[in-house]
């Protein structure tokens, strides 16, 4: 077990991200209706021309030569064209439908007549109304990389291309014991003791992380043999167990000393954040050979947030395959003070667009307030402050599953 000398927030995550990788389960095949939140584990490529074969963009008729021309039959949506081999000849043809060989411009119906005898007369726009074999990717392209969250969008492409299951990584299994004598799990707070938040919160966030959670347990009574019996029992059945307070040394602080029991190697004891210390992450050997996690949350409820998105959303992406949780840039309205030696993250709301960020109030350790009015965190570094105008970067509370910013 290492000593509690606080790591850098940026390493961190980065050490977070890193045991996760290297602990990620082997790929399973999973079919399309059941991708949805997973991860690909295989690039998806095309597995034909996408359009495979030339089609009809209009309803209307596939004319060959000059007009005007004889009808000689017609190709719906899902039909084999066949040729038109003579000028002079044409095919009514619907949206979708396979565009026949001879073909030379397609006329729309409502841009097209019909004499007396039958014969269809129009002129065809300048862009051809088809698509190209090809148009939208090549046989054996990359459509999507690895490690992509899979949407319904994601599954979409890959029915287009033909797909029936995926290649993709386990879902890692989550879950949550609540520790603390002081808390409720209903009513209000009072007579010395307050209300549960964590309990009900951690698991959507854990959630939108992409793992699968397993129900939560707590409080768990303050005694060091009672929190040896929930992790050992939590850790069978999770490959990551979230706690949520006990991470000091107070007289009913049993965490570390469980680690200790448990054989538990730290992968980060202590961060160099505020709010959120302290917190920590921990590798426990399992009976299987298999390794488990156990992340340390907070008592306080942002820091435990803090502490869940520096700690395990990175260890989650890397479990599932998927790339490090990235920060973007924006510029903060107002200034936001720095706190010495230890990163900052100060919750703020974004702009419309996304490219501006204001600090919002109600933001002490023990708040909830402004995390529920916040979309993150604007970042100030060690030994930093922003001013208002600042551009700098900004850490997004996580999206569900698979989501698209």
């Amino acid at each position: 077990m290492s000593e509690e000398i606080p790591v850098d927030w940026e390493q961190a995550r980065a050490l977070a991200y890193e045991a996760g990788r290297r602990a990620a389960g082997p790929t399973e095949l999973i079919s399309l209706p059941d991708a949805d939140g997973r991860t690909l584990a295989e690039p998806l490529r095309a597995l034909t021309d996408l359009p495979a074969f030339p089609t009809s963009s209009i309803d209307g008729w596939a004319v060959r030569g000059p007009k005007p021309w004889r009808v000689v039959g017609r190709v719906l949506a899902g039909g084999v064209a066949g040729p038109l081999d003579h000028d002079g000849t044409c095919v009514e043809i619907a949206t979708g439908a396979m565009v026949p060989a001879g073909a030379d411009a397609l006329i729309r119906v409502e841009e097209s007549t019909r004499d007396a005898e039958g014969l269809v007369s129009g002129e065809p726009r300048a862009v051809p109304e088809w698509r190209l074999p090809g148009e939208e990717a090549h046989k054996d392209e990359e459509l999507l990389p690895v490690g992509t969250a899979i949407d319904p969008a994601v599954i979409g492409v890959a029915a287009t291309c033909g797909y029936e299951a995926l290649s993709v990584r386990p879902r890692p299994r989550a879950g949550l014991l609540v520790f603390g004598d002081e808390l409720l799990t209903a009513g209000t707070p009072g007579a010395g003791r307050v209300r549960d938040s964590l309990g009900p919160q951690v698991p959507g966030w854990l959630r939108r992380c992409g793992a699968a959670v397993e129900p939560s347990a707590g409080p768990v009574q303050d005694t060091l043999e009672a929190h040896l019996e929930a992790v050992r029992g939590a850790l069978t059945a999770a490959d990551l167990v979230c706690t949520t307070g006990g991470t000091m040394h107070g007289p009913v602080d049993h965490l570390h000393p469980t680690l200790t029991e448990l054989g538990a190697e730290y992968v980060v004891n202590t961060v160099a954040v505020r709010p959120g210390f302290p917190m920590l992450l921990a590798r426990v050997p399992g009976p299987d050979g298999r390794t488990r996690f156990l992340a340390g949350l907070p008592g306080n409820p942002q820091s435990a947030v803090i502490a869940l998105i520096t700690l395990v959303a990175p260890l989650l992406a890397g479990l599932q395959g998927r790339p490090a949780p990235s920060l973007t840039m924006v510029e903060v309205s107002a200034g936001v003070p720095g706190r010495g030696g230890f990163t900052h993250l100060a919750l703020a709301r974004l702009d419309h667009d996304g490219r501006s960020a204001t600090p919002v109030g109600h933001v002490g350790s023990a708040m909830l307030r402004g995390l529920s009015n916040a979309h993150g965190f604007v970042v100030v570094r060690p030994g930093a402050q922003a001013a208002a105008g600042d551009l700098v970067p900004f850490l997004p509370l996580p999206l569900v599953a698979g989501e698209r910013p």
